[in-house]
């Protein structure tokens, strides 16, 4: 049985980028909402802190190789990069653009497409939206154009020969089989024999095949199944959510089992 390969989700959000300086203020990054964080309840660890890298710059290119350096040393073998695309508007790409420019990053990787709206829901006003998925008519033509460089380097993560893609809301898209059909078509006809396509697992989302995708990828604690536990704590500030016991978490994915073979397990960790 071969080794599973370990691919770590990747969130290109630690770099100030224009809009988001006009959304949330001059200079926000991820970080703003990292440094923020409060303990909820006695023995709750936040605000998690950086420690090695510092408060990074994804601009920055050693930082990229120096963590493609710890992520090697701890065995992660490829990262999947968060790819925000909008109808032909790109956000949060510089990172990976300079990835693809920079042979000296030498790792494997992959993309998802995070394909949905951006809302203010940080305010607690989801309903208004920033950026919002269009879902054009050209658009699957664009969207498939724009990842095509990405499918194409050498280090992009395969499965038994085909890039891997993955969409995070495919059940978002207007007719998933068309568009799949679509995107493997444009790649056979720019001399790309075959992709993998493979569908985020969320929001009740659990038959990829009859979306039109190659396999399925699990995105805990989406689709959970146990309960959560506030009755058991005892908040020090409000609190507007579920808290649940992580181990319980871990069970219930481990001990589902998947009606389809082609779903890769994640851990989410912390």
């Amino acid at each position: 049985m071969p080794k599973p390969r370990l691919v770590a989700f990747y969130l290109p959000q630690f770099h100030p980028i224009a809009e988001n300086d006009a959304w949330w203020g001059k200079g926000f990054t991820e970080w703003t909402n990292v440094t923020k964080a409060r303990p909820l309840f006695e023995g709750h660890y936040q605000p998690h802190l950086p420690t090695d890298f510092g408060f990074y710059d994804l601009r920055l290119r050693q930082t990229r190789r120096d963590q493609i350096s710890v992520a090697r040393q701890f065995g992660v073998d490829a990262f999947c990069y968060h790819y925000y695309w909008f109808s032909g508007q790109r956000l949060l790409s510089q990172p990976i653009d300079d990835m693809l420019a920079d042979p000296q990053s030498d790792m494997p990787f992959c993309l998802c497409w995070a394909n949905e709206n951006w809302t203010r829901k940080w305010d607690g006003a989801e309903q208004e939206i920033l950026i919002d998925q269009k879902y054009r008519p050209e658009d699957d033509l664009g969207f498939i154009q724009s990842v095509l460089p990405f499918l194409s380097d050498p280090r992009y993560l395969k499965i038994d020969g085909a890039p891997l893609l993955i969409v995070y809301r495919p059940q978002s898209l207007p007719d998933s089989r068309n568009t799949t059909r679509f995107w493997r078509e444009y790649c056979r006809s720019q001399g790309m024999a075959r992709i993998h396509l493979c569908a985020a697992l969320i929001r009740g989302n659990t038959k990829y095949a009859e979306l039109g995708f190659d396999s399925g990828v699990e995105f805990p604690p989406h689709n959970l199944r146990s309960g959560n536990v506030n009755h058991e704590i005892h908040f020090t500030e409000p609190f507007w959510g579920h808290a649940m016991h992580y181990d319980g978490i871990a069970r219930s994915f481990l001990q589902r089992a998947n009606p389809a073979h082609n779903v890769f397990m994640t851990v989410f960790p912390s």
